[in-house]
């Protein structure tokens, strides 16, 4: 259960606007004003490893909360086995017009046309390469300007700022809110994309690893065109999935708004497309599974379907930065009674999840 100073605080935001509400909860972790564990939950059961880096634990906070690398310190010491910041532009862009975040509370969902607001990747690099390292590893996404004549040459050009300041590095070519960026997810463009990104990254001392985060709106045949060129690309793994653009069954007065929603609707369609990558990756590369884990269950459902490691993000809006400590304490409970490890459970039911 999340503590009653916790439930007060998210009472208190709910009542703002969501994109007001979330500035000033970075602000509070700023401040020190969040309750957080202090680190992360580790076991013999959860230590693992991701990419050659050392986590305490498998679940991992997704990018997009700490757009701006404005509170690294804080987010390490909130139970998350990893962090990821971002998406970083090149250039310092405003994003979309507001209101551009809605509450779908009904739906514990969320729709964000954000657009990659963000002040710009030399200043985001900056804060990262002045933390100081630890306790968990932090990692970069990065994207596109919105206005750029050569796309692909922004990621090469984020990646070679990002390289020596990054854990790890992601490749956001499935946000659903810059136009025309999906289409980097075609075998070529990615392929292309990819090797760029990997040259820049190659060139600093460091080489941290790079993932690339998918979209979930991908039919079987992209799927499996993707799959083939991240298994033949020499990126380090996948992260499944990224926002939808579908909107079935929701309840939500905002249900119609523009922008890609997230949350529990968004659970079974992206676990279904990770179960397919899984099958098509063939264990060459892990997978880190994100969209609607909200609990336990849904953890462990995503690293059954091919997930090694899992992502939140939307869920803490309705359940506060102590659901990371509650999700691995739960996974490390539930191994145990199972016994099994987390070798064992991913991709246990992947053919399950992939119908």
């Amino acid at each position: 259960m999340s503590s009653l100073i916790e439930q007060a605080g998210r009472a208190a935001l709910f009542r703002l606007d969501p994109e007001r509400a979330h500035d000033l909860s970075i602000r509070a972790l700023a401040m020190g004003l969040v309750p957080l564990p202090g680190r992360a939950f580790t076991s013999d059961r959860l230590a693992t490893t991701l990419a050659g880096m050392a986590l305490p634990n498998p679940v991992g906070l997704a990018a997009g909360y700490d757009k701006n690398a404005r509170v690294i310190a804080p987010l390490t010491r909130a139970g998350f086995g990893f962090v990821e910041v971002g998406a970083a532009t090149p250039r310092a862009q405003p994003g979309n017009p507001k209101p551009r975040l809605f509450r779908l509370t009904e739906d514990r969902a969320i729709i964000n046309r954000f657009g990659f607001n963000n002040e710009g990747a030399e200043a985001i690099c900056a804060r990262l390469a002045a933390r100081k390292r630890g306790p968990v590893p932090v990692g970069l996404n990065i994207g596109a300007n919105k206005d750029s004549a050569d796309r692909a040459a922004d990621f090469a050009h984020v990646a070679s700022l990002a390289a020596g300041a990054a854990d790890f590095l992601t490749i956001n070519v499935s946000s659903p809110n810059t136009e025309k960026l999906r289409d980097l997810q075609g075998a070529r463009a990615l392929a292309a994309l990819i090797r760029g990104v990997l040259d820049a990254r190659d060139a600093s001392a460091a080489r941290p690893p790079v993932f690339v985060k998918i979209a979930p709106d991908l039919d079987e045949a992209a799927l499996a065109e993707l799959a083939a060129v991240l298994r033949d690309s020499g990126i380090d793994g996948a992260i499944a999935t990224n926002t939808t653009l579908t909107r079935n069954g929701l309840a939500s007065r905002h249900a119609g708004q523009t922008g890609g929603l997230s949350g529990a609707p968004l659970f079974r369609m992206s676990t279904r497309i990770l179960a397919r990558l899984y099958r098509h990756l063939d264990g060459k590369l892990p997978i880190i599974g994100v969209g609607g884990v909200g609990s336990v269950d849904e953890a462990w459902a995503k690293i059954e379907a091919g997930a090694s490691f899992v992502q939140i993000y939307s869920a803490l809006i309705y359940q506060g930065f102590s659901l990371a400590d509650r999700i691995a304490r739960g996974l490390d409970a539930r191994l145990g009674a199972e016994n099994t490890t987390l070798a064992a459970l991913t991709g246990s039911a992947a053919d399950r999840w992939a119908a």
